[in-house]
């Protein structure tokens, strides 16, 4: 038998496929409108956004006035990559947006899916007992180092931190019952998936546009006397 080299054919088609490639298409679009939430007419649809739930700011960290008229709860994930994406896209403008009227508070929803999510978590508590919480909270975002224990060190480093108590802080896991506390908060009012978002009491789900979040934060101000 003879070694022939391979040249291509061209393989006849279906008139079918000419049906389903557009179909497939519109379909990919449909899909990827739901998982970002698409706009504001979908955010005033969702009945989460019209019913209000009752979820405590515990004593987690917050930025913003403790008076403020809005609330903004994040039920977050250091390790989800949509998570980041919105803390890249949309929170420093949304605060930049209403200064003085927001306080944000972040609460921990770790997913079992992500190892790295409860010791990325336990870091940015320890940093907060050297009051670089915060500082801490943008460096994990970044994953400038990525998301491991020497990674965890070396933005200490960078911080400025305390490194010896750090590291100490972090081998007792002393805030692993408050990073539990907060998912089980998430998960007493049907918070399963991150990031999730309580607004004055509302729930917003995803990493949804600041359109999305002026909205409902809009509302809230005009309602307010």
């Amino acid at each position: 038998m003879l070694n022939r080299p391979l040249r291509p054919r061209h393989a006849s088609v279906s008139p079918l496929v000419y049906i389903f490639i557009p179909l497939a298409f519109f379909l990919g679009l449909g899909g990827g409108y739901l998982l970002w939430g698409g706009s504001q007419a979908a955010v005033a649809a969702d009945p989460n956004t019209n019913r209000r739930v009752d979820v405590s700011t515990d004593d987690d960290p917050s930025i913003g006035p403790d008076n403020a008229p809005i609330t903004i709860i994040e039920f977050s994930d250091y390790q989800c990559p949509y998570c980041q994406v919105w803390y890249q896209q949309v929170y420093q403008e949304l605060l930049a947006s209403y200064p003085d009227k927001i306080r944000f508070v972040y609460r921990d929803l770790p997913l079992p899916m992500h190892p790295e999510a409860i010791p990325a978590a336990e870091a940015a508590e320890c940093a907060g007992e050297q009051g670089a919480y915060w500082k801490y909270h943008d460096a994990l975002f970044s994953q400038q180092y990525g998301l491991n224990r020497a990674a965890y060190e070396q933005y200490a480093v960078d911080l400025g931190l305390d490194t010896k108590a750090f590291a100490a802080c972090i081998d007792s896991h002393k805030y692993k019952s408050e990073i539990q506390a907060d998912a089980s908060d998430a998960a007493r009012v049907g918070i399963n998936g991150t990031p999730s978002f309580v607004v004055n009491g509302r729930i917003l789900v995803g990493a949804l546009p600041i359109a999305d979040f002026k909205a409902v934060i809009d509302e809230e101000l005009a309602a307010k006397p």
